[in-house]
């Protein structure tokens, strides 16, 4: 591949090294990014990319390598000399001040000044507006940022770095919360900014994206630079085989289990403007897989159940006995386990030690005399860290420090310590790479083949389609359809997933994010 002529060169990276401690986050990390072209990251989750990103966004600095920007050695030591420089990131969940205006998130700290020194705030919406014209985007430069989409919150931040003029823009994970339209949507304002010159970095685990809408992608592997290629010329094997250093399995290891009696059941299970008569049944060595489009009522059903959340009528009963609603504690003693969609958010406390987020659920019976010792903690948590390759420098290491795969991994160790009957596990791979995701799929067939009862929800219809023995599709908060896996196909579960079309009019999709 020839080497971009160096005025093309917007960001250049060789041989950059991190360490933090005794842990090594960053080998020799090398990335070249051209102007008017979308690059491609990729890697497995502790691949080092977001080590790597931070050392460009000025969170992180390098302890060796070269690090130059638009031709100059630098050497960022805060995010703000980063983003004078001419370079932002775009993070998959953007934080932005709920309580002021779009316009004001967009300008803040620079707000034009007018007449008394007082701030312009015409010409700041006028500005503001122009931008998401620009962008060929609608919002309103007025309204508070509170309660905005993701994807809205998304293209506020590249306003933001439009009106900065930067010269890079690294996208994070842009779509993992986004719908099949606001991703669309996202990628032609990419491409308009790849257009008029500007360089951008894009990180991923979905492949079909990168090769949708990258011109070149970058692999790394544990800290270390593996390869740079074209996408005209290269696949999706041959980057996972480089992104994994092996051949990977099957990725939807699904092994026969025998299917024993009832688990759990659910009868008429309703809630107001949520979800309404819900009647579902999971058994001993049976993985039910609940599919439907975003915002159908998956999440809320399973939160129901697991006793997160209240509902106004219905049953929930476990191996026969009903369990109590809005009770936690008693939904855990009957033998349920929800590992939830937002593992930072809802999974973990990621400033505590990996051995105490595991251990969390069971605690209670760990402690001595009212007294719970890290020693105990470690005991209990060792063996599934174990079980479930959980990469750790130790076990009293913080959570935060962890990727994501390996986060979702010490969430499902904390539910499995508990011995549970009935798993519900909500998005189990989502934001993990290819490599962990077929661990995960491997762990749930082995726990189906020793009698637990899973619920999974996921939007990635190919993981519904390889992984359950059934499909229940929801629409709108009902269940409109239980496909048997044999006769389970991407056509019937998005024709009962839109109740829009005949299944012969509808194609093929790969995530249950697209809209019909």
């Amino acid at each position: 591949m020839p080497e971009p002529a160096t005025a093309d060169v917007v960001l250049e990276l060789q041989d950059v090294a991190k360490s933090f401690g005794s842990v090594i986050a960053l080998r020799a990390g090398s990335i070249t990014v051209s102007r008017g072209s979308i690059h491609a990251l990729v890697g497995e989750n502790g691949a080092g990319k977001s080590t790597l990103v931070k050392i460009v966004a000025g969170v992180h600095r390098r302890d060796a390598g070269t690090f130059r920007f638009l031709g100059e050695d630098v050497d960022f030591h805060s995010t703000a000399a980063s983003k004078a420089a001419g370079i932002a990131v775009i993070y998959q969940e953007p934080t932005l001040f709920p309580d002021l205006s779009v316009t004001e998130n967009i300008f803040m700290g620079r707000q034009p000044v007018g007449r008394g020194h007082r701030i312009d705030r015409a010409a700041m919406y006028a500005e503001a507006s122009a931008l998401f014209e620009r962008l060929g985007v609608r919002i309103d430069p007025r309204r508070p940022a509170r309660g905005l989409s993701i994807a809205d919150q998304q293209i506020i931040e590249i306003a933001k770095a439009i009106s900065l003029d930067a010269s890079l823009l690294i996208m994070d994970e842009p779509t993992a919360a986004l719908s099949g339209l606001e991703v669309e949507r996202l990628f032609a304002v990419a491409r308009s900014l790849r257009d008029e010159g500007r360089g951008l970095v894009f990180i991923s685990h979905r492949f079909d994206e990168v090769f949708e809408l990258c011109d070149t992608v970058t692999v790394m592997r544990d800290g270390d630079y593996i390869s740079t290629d074209p996408i005209a010329d290269t696949t999706v094997d041959e980057i996972v085989a480089r992104m994994v250093g092996r051949e990977v399995a099957e990725l939807f290891p699904k092994s026969p289990a025998p299917i024993g009696d009832p688990v759990l059941e659910v009868t008429g299970l309703s809630s107001a403007g949520v979800f309404h008569d819900v009647d579902l049944t999971v058994r001993a060595g049976e993985i039910v897989g609940l599919a439907g489009l975003v915002g159908a009522g998956r999440s809320e059903i399973a939160r129901a159940i697991f006793g997160v959340d209240g509902y106004d009528s219905g049953t929930v009963r476990m191996l026969g006995r009903e369990v109590p609603r809005r009770n936690v504690r008693a939904a855990i003693r009957a033998g349920m386990a929800l590992v939830p969609e937002d593992r930072r958010k809802q999974g973990l406390v990621v400033e505590s030690s990996v051995a105490r987020n595991i251990a969390s659920v069971i605690r209670r019976g760990l402690s001595k005399a009212g007294v719970l010792t890290t020693g105990a903690e470690n005991r209990a948590s060792s063996p599934w860290a174990g079980r479930l390759e959980v990469k750790t420098a130790a076990l009293d290491m913080p959570a935060t420090t962890m990727s994501g795969g390996n986060q979702q991994k010490v969430v499902i160790a904390k539910w499995l310590a508990t011995q549970p009957r009935l798993l519900i596990i909500d998005e189990p791979t989502r934001g993990i790479d290819v490599g962990t995701k077929a661990e995960v799929h491997r762990l749930l067939s082995d726990l189906a083949g020793q009698g637990v009862a899973i619920l999974m929800i996921s939007s990635e219809l190919p993981e519904v389609l390889g992984m359950a023995d059934r499909v229940l599709v929801v629409c709108e908060g009902e269940i409109t359809a239980d496909i048997d896996r044999a006769e389970a196909t991407p056509e019937k579960v998005m024709h009962a997933a839109t109740r829009a079309a005949r299944p012969n009019d509808i194609e093929p999709t790969t995530t249950m994010e697209v809209s019909a």
